[in-house]
Formats: structure tokens, sequence, C-alpha cells
């Protein structure tokens, strides 16, 4: 069997494969501690169940939607923008889709050709760079210079090529947990429009962030930035909803278009019952976020001082949003004897019995993902777990 060119050149998802090896030792009675997934522990909101169980009851939920997503659903998002933001969104600007993942593939799929560049920050999430090969682009991955690891707008000069048509920017951003300050988005954001090089703003962990540090949307920047800028967010994360698979994409209306023609032949609408959900995540009581956002504050404090104490662990900074530790294992390897990260991290999960994604997986070898997104019980023993395999 021949497979095609672009099938061929993406390499499959880290993340899936320490999880799925993760789970099968698991299945063979292995205590395995799983800190390798990027999904909240928590149960969805019961108010947002209750209103899925109402929308299946009526009938409501057993019909398609329009490709774009329900009218309501839409209009709830960008109400929900623009009480977050200032930013008056309209209807025409949004396209919901299955889950934030399919929103950027098919913001990749409309926008580029075979040649044009996309500019993504290192450390960056897993499926940017393969999503783009299957659009035909060319990735330029920038690995900042700066001990905060964030990029600033003279280094994205020195990259830039007459190629070059997208920037991602991710903040908070995953696997960091590293915040970008209202200044420095700003400045990334006006060196995108100075540059004629359209934004893509993964904000998916917008509401995630902790210890008084302060997350600033691109959409709450001006019309001269959000006319230049696709914002990329959903509801998986922040409501506890992984599982419901729903996403959107706020852009110029001639965007949206084009990627709803594109999701009509895809997927269709997303799924009916999903939309009903995340329309009382959206508009209903929003206590819950708070909630979480807390007990993942109070872990991620716990978690990075317990780790400070790991033989050949060390932190560039300590993080402000999402979900994830990345600490540097550069020292560590040394002293087990590991020539990469992706060798610690398979003898992290075969001896130590904790999964955990490398740090190749996000253009950073020499680093680990942990998600601190579970119970701080395992998340302590997980740190015992490795400072017994240290020693």
């Amino acid at each position: 069997m021949e497979f095609s060119k672009r099938a061929n050149q993406v390499s499959p998802s880290a993340t899936l494969a320490v999880s799925t090896e993760a789970k099968k030792m698991q299945a063979a009675g292995i205590d395995v501690v799983n800190l390798s997934t990027g999904e909240p522990d928590f149960v969805t909101p019961k108010a947002i169940i209750k209103a899925a169980m109402e929308s299946m009851e009526s009938g409501k939920a057993s019909y398609y939607t329009p490709v774009g997503g329900l009218p309501e659903l839409r209009q709830a998002v960008a109400t929900h923008i623009k009480t977050d933001t200032g930013y008056d969104a309209k209807m025409e600007q949004v396209a919901v889709t299955v889950g934030a993942k399919m929103g950027l593939f098919e913001t990749f799929q409309a926008l580029l050709n075979e040649g044009d560049e996309v500019m993504i920050v290192a450390p960056f999430w897993v499926s940017y760079e393969e999503q783009v090969k299957l659009a035909g682009g060319s990735v330029i991955a920038i690995h900042p210079q700066a001990s905060d690891l964030k990029t600033t707008p003279s280094e994205l000069s020195r990259f830039k090529t007459a190629s070059t048509k997208l920037l991602i920017l991710n903040t908070p951003q995953n696997p960091s947990g590293l915040v970008y300050s209202e200044e420095e988005t700003r400045a990334i954001a006006q060196w995108a429009v100075d540059n004629n090089v359209i934004l893509v703003a993964d904000e998916i962990y917008g509401k995630l962030v902790y210890n008084g540090a302060k997350f600033s949307s691109v959409m709450s920047m001006g019309n001269e930035i959000v006319n230049n800028t696709i914002l990329i967010d959903g509801v998986s994360k922040a409501y506890a909803m992984t599982g419901w698979r729903i996403g959107y994409v706020v852009a110029a209306p001639q965007i949206i278009r084009k990627i709803l023609a594109l999701q009509g032949h895809m997927t269709s609408n997303p799924t009916a019952v999903a939309q009903y959900a995340a329309l009382e995540a959206l508009r209903g009581d929003q206590k819950p976020v708070e909630e979480m956002r807390l007990a993942f504050e109070k872990r991620l404090n716990q978690t990075f001082d317990l780790m400070q104490t790991i033989s050949g662990f060390s932190f560039d900074h300590k993080p402000e949003g999402a979900f994830y530790l990345f600490p540097n294992v550069t020292e560590a390897m040394k002293i087990k004897g590991y020539a990469s990260s992706t060798d610690l991290a398979m003898a992290l999960l075969k001896e130590a019995h904790v999964a955990v994604v490398a740090g190749e997986a996000f253009g950073m070898p020499g680093h680990i993902r942990l998600s601190y997104a579970t119970s701080q019980t395992l998340l302590s023993e997980a740190v015992r777990r490795i400072k017994a395999f240290m020693k």
C-alpha cells in the first residue's frame, strides 16, 4: 500500500504514543502515574451536563445543525468575547469547530499554499508543525534566546522571509506555562500587522492563569490588530469539556466562510448535543471555572516546590498559566547517562512508572512536560517516584 507524500511526512503524536504505552502498562496491572495528557481531571460541571441531557430528551440534539454551529452558540461566542475583551465580535466572524485542534487544522488548510511559511515559537504544541505540513506549508521554528523563553519582535524579524504568511502565538503556552504580558503580546501582534503576517492567536488556556498573573487577549488590542488576527479557542480546558470536542475560530467573515466551506466537507456540523452543552458553558454560571482555576493554582504551587528537590531538574521560570510543568532535565540526563530527553522519559515510564512527554515533541530537547491536571495525591507520588529514580 502506498501512502500520500503528506501522510508520510507527518509524525505520530508523541503525547498519544506515551499515553497509549502508559495505558498498556496499566492494563497489564502496572501502577502508572500518567502525567502525559493535557486534560483536566474534573468532571464537566453539572449544569452543562444537564443542558446536554435536556437537548437530547427534547429531541433538539437529534438533528443536523448549520455547518458553522448553532446560531445561538455562535452568538454566545461573540458575546463571550465582548464580555471578556471589549471587542464587539459578530456572529459572522465565528465558526464552531470539532475542538480547537480542528479549528487550527481548518485555518491552515484555508490559508496556506505550497511554499508558505509559518513561524512558531519553541517550545510549541505538538500539532502545530504537523498541521502546517499537512496544509503544504513549512515551519520556521524560533528558539528564543531570552532566559524566560519568550520571543520578541526583533527576534521575529531575524527569521521572517518573503514567504512568511502566518505567526502562531500561544499564550498561556503549552507546554511551558509561560504567559506573555499585555505589553509583550501587543508588541508581537503589532509586529505582525506591520510585517503583513497574519497572527494566529491560540488562547485556549486564557482563563487558566495563576498567582496574580494577567492574561491579555489579542482581541482586546484594537481593530487594527484584531483585523489581522485569527483567534483559536474553545471550551475544552477551562470548562473541563475535553471529551465534548467543541472549539471555535474567530476571524474576518471572508476567512470564516472559507473555513466553513472546508468544514462542510470534512465534519459537517459539530456534534449537536456537545453544542448545546457548550452553549450552557458560555452562557451559564462561571463559578465552576474559577473553582477549577484555584485548584490548578494550588497544585502548581505545591508540585513546583516539590520538584525543586529532584536532582538534575531545573526550571527556566515558574509557570503562570495552563497546567503543565516543563523542567530542564539536561543535568538529569547526564546523571543517569541518557543521550536524550526521549530516552529519559521512556526510562521514567518503564522504571519509575511515571508517564511524561519528552521535550523533543515540543521542539525543545532537554526538557520534559508533566501535566498537573490531576490530583495532588498522584502528583506527590509522581514526584516521589522520580526523586527515587534519580537517586
